[in-house]
């Protein structure tokens, strides 16, 4: 689906050739409740096997409101030691007090399940020619094992985190790594994100956007908005195709 009132003024997106697709990781590429559905279904999981879903939600928000609060605060600490805080309030929250499956969690996390079409849509475009890369709140550390676990290694031209910059999304300093890093301007960028407020953030930024609306939400209220919507990934190799 296009959003005809959502380009940005004064581009003549018809001149615009896309160079490079960037894709946002957590949620977008990787499962963000994949770390707690396993763990809820394996021996001995207890109270987490009813409470995953809320436990896995919870963990989430949190985790996307202490980068929120912390970019604000100037008082930033890497995506790692947020997602540990953020697990602690939802563990606090869900009244599980467990150590051991504190642990469990956050392996699982380092390992977080691609989307199932993500491997495919990946190798469509690799055989397209586009260039690939990773725009990421996530720590090197946390991406390389995300990177490496789902067997995608050697796709991507560059995985950019946030540590270079010292700041969480939607900072513009944040969406400026793109064009430092591979020279070239934002509108030759198709940015790819399943979080609304980084969808719109990128597209006032001036990327060409697609966002994919895993959860069928409403659009945000904010300063930019998609060019496009798609329910997952697999639309992608078409779409950059007719860019």
């Amino acid at each position: 689906m296009e959003c005809p009132a959502c380009k940005v003024p004064g581009v003549d997106w018809e001149a615009v050739m896309v160079a490079l697709c960037v894709f946002d990781a957590y949620g977008t590429l990787f499962d963000v409740d994949a770390a707690a559905r396993r763990a809820a279904s394996e021996p001995g999981a207890g109270a987490l096997a009813a409470h995953w879903p809320t436990l896995s939600t919870d963990w989430r928000r949190k985790q996307l409101e202490y980068t929120w609060l912390r970019s604000l605060a100037g008082a930033y600490v890497d995506f790692w030691q947020v997602t540990q805080d953020a697990l602690d309030w939802a563990l606090d929250a869900a009244g599980l007090d467990d150590p051991g499956l504190r642990a469990r969690l956050l392996d699982l996390y380092l390992r977080l399940d691609p989307f199932e079409e993500v491997p495919q849509v990946l190798n469509a475009l690799q055989e397209q020619g586009v260039r690939l890369a990773i725009l990421s709140n996530g720590s090197s550390g946390m991406l390389s094992e995300a990177v490496t676990s789902a067997g995608l290694d050697g796709v991507f031209d560059a995985v950019l985190s946030v540590d270079e910059v010292g700041i969480y999304k939607p900072a513009p300093a944040v969406y400026d790594m793109v064009g430092a890093r591979f020279g070239i301007a934002p509108k030759e960028v198709l940015f790819v994100s399943s979080n609304g407020w980084d969808i719109c953030s990128g597209a006032a930024y001036g990327f060409r956007t697609l966002w994919v609306n895993r959860a069928s939400a409403p659009q945000d209220r904010l300063h930019g908005a998609p060019e496009h919507v798609a329910r997952d990934l697999r639309a992608l190799p078409d779409l950059i195709g007719g860019l």
